[in-house]
């Protein structure tokens, strides 16, 4: 089973946890400034280099990846919206099965070493990152500077090169009004807080990525620590506020069974609908209160209901309005599975 599909430690409140590298290769420009011939160059070398890699990983050039399938990768979260639009001939992911560790060449840099699990997971995933990081390094020399650390196309990744990031779902805050308290409380940690799929994108489904602003400075162990102290803080909040909705029971299972009932009963339902319905419907299966779903069936409602994973999954190109029509029909399958 694919990881986004599994139970982790804390997914109560923390969905998943992402440890992103950005690397370069030494005497070839930063991708802004590539030509043709200088992002042909970076292609064959890690096309050479996934060879030694290991972990089951596969080179595939993202031309040969149908746009549907770029886009179910995207909703997944292991590439770029972006990146799975781009044209460049000389793009590629380096993959495995499992999809949990997925390298991008030629995105923002030349290379981004990119490791996954579901629930609070940043140190394994630190060391896994190292780990391939450090194979690549004998292998491919790097753009890096004794001053400044790792050499970046971004200012704002110069020095470890390191994004973490957690992805949380804070359906008990939002419901006790509490959501602004945090993000301040965040922010205060110099960390960012972000919609699902990162700068730029909104909120929906009470989904929120918080992730490090500081690379420069720093060290990986730093950044991993601040971000598990604030995810341990947010956990603390989020449980907290689950504690005190349940307090007036009733309240909480009417709303809670009134979402439940539209989501499972529905003949036709929105995307951005489905969101919002699935975010009361997680609160309510991790709170027991819903026995009819479990983390494992509420996953895969998340994963399947996106538009793009919606017609992957129905195996069929699918306008607006008919994803709107399958979605209900998908939603019934996966509940009484």
């Amino acid at each position: 089973m694919n990881w986004y599909l599994q139970n982790g430690k804390e997914s109560d409140v923390i969905f998943s946890s992402r440890v992103r590298l950005s690397r370069n290769i030494k005497g070839i420009p930063f991708t802004p400034k590539c030509s043709e011939k200088d992002f042909k160059k970076v292609y064959d070398i890690m096309k050479d280099a996934s060879l030694s890699l290991g972990y089951g990983l596969k080179f595939i050039p993202l031309k040969d990846i149908d746009d549907l399938t770029k886009n179910t990768l995207a909703e997944k979260h292991l590439i770029s919206p972006e990146f799975a639009k781009t044209k460049n001939p000389y793009t590629a992911i380096i993959i495995n099965d499992d999809e949990n560790i997925c390298i991008e060449i030629n995105e923002e840099d030349h290379i981004k070493i990119q490791v996954f699990s579901s629930g609070l997971d940043i140190e394994n995933l630190m060391n896994l990152a190292i780990e391939i990081d450090q194979k690549l390094e004998n292998i491919v020399p790097y753009s890096y500077n004794n001053q400044y650390g790792y050499l970046t196309a971004c200012p704002t990744n110069v020095g470890t090169g390191l994004k973490a990031s957690v992805l949380v779902h804070l359906g008990g805050l939002a419901l006790t009004g509490n959501i602004p308290k945090v993000i301040n409380v965040i922010n205060n940690f110099g960390m960012s807080v972000r919609g699902a799929y990162g700068e730029g994108t909104k909120v929906e489904g009470d989904l929120y990525q918080i992730s490090n602003n500081q690379t420069l400075g720093v060290t990986e162990g730093e950044i991993i620590k601040n971000l598990k102290l604030i995810s341990q803080k947010i956990i603390s909040q989020e449980r907290l506020a689950r504690k005190f909705l349940t307090k007036n029971s009733v309240e909480l299972e009417d709303r809670v069974y009134r979402d439940f009932g539209i989501l499972s009963n529905a003949r036709k339902l929105t995307s951005d609908e489905t969101k919002e319905l699935l975010s009361t419907v997680k609160l309510g299966t991790d709170l027991g209160i819903i026995k009819e779903l479990n983390d494992t069936k509420v996953r895969e409602l998340l994963l399947y209901t996106k538009p793009y994973n919606l017609q992957k999954r129905q195996n069929k190109n699918l306008n607006l309005y008919e994803q709107e029509i399958e979605r209900p029909k998908v939603i019934k399958e996966i509940i009484n599975s």
